[in-house]
């Protein structure tokens, strides 16, 4: 186990002169105050309320919150009930709760290259073999998966991705990838956990079906699926109440409320109840605010780093989410351009080898667009393309 970069660099934005691209965190200037308040205020002055507020409950989370998300599935293609909903304290716990269910010392993980860096902390604890997800051909084939997982003394548990807008990249699984994913993870009798954080984040094109509602298509019922379904609410409404959930068949969500149980109990009664008044009342208000606010930042970033980054350096162009992928020269590591940027341009990144499983690509970097102003960003990345010519 290691101490998250991303956590880290977060200690720099207490200091006002640092112009950080680092964490992917919500522009408060969106938080839902005053539906927030009702929602309290609404929990609280009714003394029955009150008294379920704040006592303990369930495991699987606050029945009508859970058929909010019930409801807001089957309007992504995912026709369920609230008994495949598991309320967590954000998805990351939901990352950990799967990794204690399915991994042993050995089994093996199948992550893309790049991946989200909170995902791999999760897995660790529980000591998987990675392998990398290659879906678009290669020299990886079922078989091949499956043999060097036997040779490392296990097998493939899982596939683990984030198709829309991923941390870091910023890049988006098509359907026929998708497709393709759901017969690897048969071939493998593996399940799939799509991790869907970004997912409403969409600015521009149209949006594409979740892995779990074309699972469900292929097999007729969600409880005939093997693809788990990660969601939240940190990065549409707020952060700060901790609550994610997991959509997928029956008897994983028994065996993840097993977990819970031993884990935490159950996520907080009292902010769980709070998140459903806020995602009734505004929910799609503040999605659409969202996706207003980060599009213009978006295609900031995107502009100052066409117009300042010299010659042999890559990035990619997101349609959504928080995210731009970067791509150095060969010569220049991320790491130590960090130690520079910070020194003598005031701004932070993420450098991109701590999101690497297994091969490691120093040349990297990850950032972020949701949390800089527009002046920021320009001035930003001027700062940083300055220092990368001098390098």
């Amino acid at each position: 186990m290691k101490a998250s970069e991303i956590r880290e660099l977060l200690k720099l934005l207490d200091q006002p002169d640092i112009i950080s691209f680092a964490g992917g965190i919500p522009d408060p200037s969106l938080f839902p105050v005053e539906a927030a308040k009702a929602a309290t205020n609404a929990a609280l002055s009714d003394p029955a309320k009150a008294a379920q507020a704040l006592q303990y409950s369930i495991s699987e989370g606050y029945v009508p919150l859970r058929r909010w998300i019930a409801a807001h599935m089957g309007r992504l293609g995912v026709a369920c009930t609230i008994d495949n909903i598991l309320i967590t304290n954000g998805s990351q716990q939901a990352l950990d709760f799967l990794a204690k269910v399915m991994i042993s010392p050995g089994d093996t993980a199948l992550v893309t290259a790049p991946t989200y860096l909170g995902a791999l902390q999760a897995f660790n604890g529980y000591e998987p073999r990675y392998d990398t997800l290659k879906i678009d051909g290669g020299n990886a084939t079922p078989a091949s998966y499956a043999e060097a997982a036997k040779a490392a003394g296990g097998r493939v548990k899982f596939a683990y991705v984030v198709p829309d807008f991923a941390n870091p990249s910023g890049e988006t699984m098509d359907v026929a990838a998708r497709d393709k994913l759901i017969d690897l993870a048969e071939d493998l009798d593996a399940a799939i956990i799509e991790d869907t954080a970004y997912e409403a984040l969409r600015f521009e094109g149209e949006a594409l079906p979740t892995i779990l509602s074309l699972d469900i298509a292929r097999h007729g019922h969600i409880d005939a699926t093997r693809t788990i379904y990660c969601g939240t609410f940190s990065k549409t409404l707020a952060p700060g109440y901790r609550v994610g959930w997991v959509c997928a068949a029956a008897p994983i969500i028994q065996k993840l409320v097993l977990v819970k149980q031993a884990s935490d109990l159950h996520s907080s009664t009292i902010n769980q109840m709070i998140m459903h008044g806020i995602a009734e009342a505004a929910y799609d208000t503040q999605v659409e605010a969202a996706k207003a606010l980060y599009k213009g930042r978006r295609d900031a970033l995107l502009a100052a780093l066409a117009r300042e980054m010299p010659a042999g350096v890559e990035w990619t162009k997101p349609e959504g989410g928080l995210f731009v992928w970067v791509t150095l020269p060969e010569h220049i590591d991320g790491a130590e351009l960090l130690a520079r940027a910070i020194a003598e341009e005031r701004v932070a990144f993420v450098p991109g080898a701590a999101f690497y499983a297994t091969e490691t690509r120093k040349n990297t970097l990850r950032l972020n667009f949701s949390s800089p102003t527009i002046p920021q960003i320009e001035t930003g990345i001027a700062r940083l393309a300055a220092l990368i010519r001098r390098m």
